[in-house]
């Protein structure tokens, strides 16, 4: 019979008063080596020095998750799941199993259609990714040069305008959210008040977020849209989250209310063609697309996303009964995808709110402000460097309560540091100048598709780094 370690703590405590902390190690790990707790696995973690202490089933002498260890062949042997290596399943069920382990290869719903919105793939997207160090002094003063020359007639300056929305105001005022709590609410709040701002925060429409996550953005516009004015109205509200990674403790799952339909897609922008949403499709509400922190070529994704293959059409064919978002596509005659229920796609664009951040993370394929550059005599060799470069704006300059775990997006690259060439402060408005180049692309953008769009630093940069936003809405208001 073995004495609990905390026993045999207090008596080396007692006897060995000045030894205690190499002799309670030396004690607690000979305890755990001796043999496995009653009824626990007979598992021997070799990294942990311990057996394993998860409960054995009735009669076995190991775990689930070590039950591959079994000799004794009672019962039917557990093997490794040929779908995922990460968990065992027992051999007489593996093809039942093989049917519902969520590492399948699941079919792929109506509104995923293959890179759609990836952009056209030519040779310069194979184009080798080259670190700045590997740069010489010659080859960065160029790319100096061919900078501040593109940036000739554009705003440097952006406005700062840091709003607020009162659906926000307790919430920012509650004592019980932490720092990070508290640095997320003020960019919501600044967000939905531009959002007020511009007219694109109401009922009747359906408001598209790219980039979800746990949903906060939505859950706040729909609490917004909750008060008394805005209920008077009794018209629709539908907000759709669209996410491509499976994400807990989700918000958008608590929202039951009469006439508001939340829905989530799990897929990756680049593959997400709105005109086949049967969400959209069924009502045709005006879409309104919103981002907070959409990281790198996710918002050129978005922007192609909400402004081309939303606005696709169908060839005309008699309607089809309406599909649950996840429920896979069916094969047709024409051998082609199956189509949302009714008509030609969503209703008409009203808008756009978006905060941008991690420009290092852009690709020329998916970068929707290719004219633009290519105008300036630019391609995609010197948007990879500025890509590159842009990460000089953030780098090393991130306070404390700006790493970590709160942080909602990849910090940016800092190796490529240019040694005895650019003093920090250069660097840091080079690395601006580069972001507002990029950002400048996709106003062009915008302004191709009949927007006027503009940047705005909406936050200050105590709270975040990536502080701008940028909006948008038609240049001709759509007739309601």
């Amino acid at each position: 019979m073995f004495l609990p370690v905390n026993h045999v703590v207090f008596l080396l405590r007692w006897y060995f008063p000045h030894s205690i902390g190499p002799l309670k190690a030396a004690a607690f790990v000979s305890y755990n080596m001796a043999a496995p707790e009653p009824s626990r696995c007979c598992f021997f973690v070799q990294k942990k020095k311990r057996f394993c202490k998860m409960v054995a089933g009735k009669g076995r002498k190991y775990c689930g998750e070590h039950a591959t260890m079994e000799e004794d062949g009672s019962g039917s042997r557990r093997i490794v799941c040929p779908l995922d290596p990460k968990h065992t399943v027992s051999e007489d069920k593996l093809q039942k199993h093989l049917k519902k382990c969520n590492s399948r290869e699941k079919a792929k719903p109506v509104y995923f259609v293959e890179n759609i919105n990836a952009g056209s793939a030519d040779g310069d997207e194979t184009l080798r990714q080259v670190s700045l160090s590997e740069l010489s002094r010659t080859e960065l003063e160029t790319l100096v040069d061919k900078l501040k020359t593109a940036f000739k007639g554009l705003q440097c300056d952006l406005e700062d305008s840091v709003q607020s929305h009162p659906a926000l105001h307790h919430e920012l005022h509650n004592p019980k959210n932490g720092d990070s709590a508290h640095k997320h609410l003020k960019q919501q709040s600044s967000i939905l008040g531009h959002m007020e701002e511009l007219g694109l925060l109401g009922r009747g429409r359906c408001f598209v977020e790219f980039g979800a996550g746990r949903g906060k953005l939505s859950h706040w516009i729909h609490e917004a849209l909750k008060t008394c004015e805005h209920l008077k109205t009794c018209e629709d509200l539908q907000l759709l989250l669209v996410e491509r990674c499976s994400t807990r403790f989700k918000v958008d799952g608590k929202h039951q209310d009469a006439g508001v339909q939340f829905e989530r897609l799990q897929v990756d922008i680049q593959h997400l063609d709105l005109s086949k949403v049967p969400l959209l499709c069924e009502k045709k509400l005006p879409l309104v697309g919103v981002g907070k922190h959409l990281c790198g070529a996710a918002t050129d994704l978005a922007l192609r996303c909400l402004l081309e293959t939303a606005g696709q059409s169908e060839e005309e064919e008699p309607p089809h009964k309406r599909l649950r978002p996840s429920e896979p596509s069916e094969p047709r005659s024409g051998g082609g995808l199956r189509s949302a229920p009714t008509g030609c796609g969503p209703g008409p664009v009203l808008g756009l709110t978006v905060a941008l951040c991690c420009h290092h993370r852009c690709d020329w394929r998916h970068y929707v402000g290719q004219q633009f550059f290519l105008q300036r005599g630019l391609g995609a060799r010197e948007f990879s460097a500025f890509c590159r470069m842009s990460s000089w704006a953030t780098c090393g300059l991130r306070p404390t309560n700006q790493r970590g775990d709160g942080e909602e997006h990849e910090p940016a690259e800092e190796t490529d540091a240019v040694n005895g060439f650019l003093s920090a402060s250069e660097r840091e408005q080079l690395g601006r100048l580069c972001k507002q180049l990029i950002d400048h692309g996709r106003c062009h953008f915008l302004q191709m598709k009949g927007f006027s769009s503009k940047l705005t630093r909406y936050i200050s940069s105590d709270v975040t780094l990536e502080n701008v936003l940028l909006t948008a809405v038609p240049l001709t208001p759509h007739s309601s």
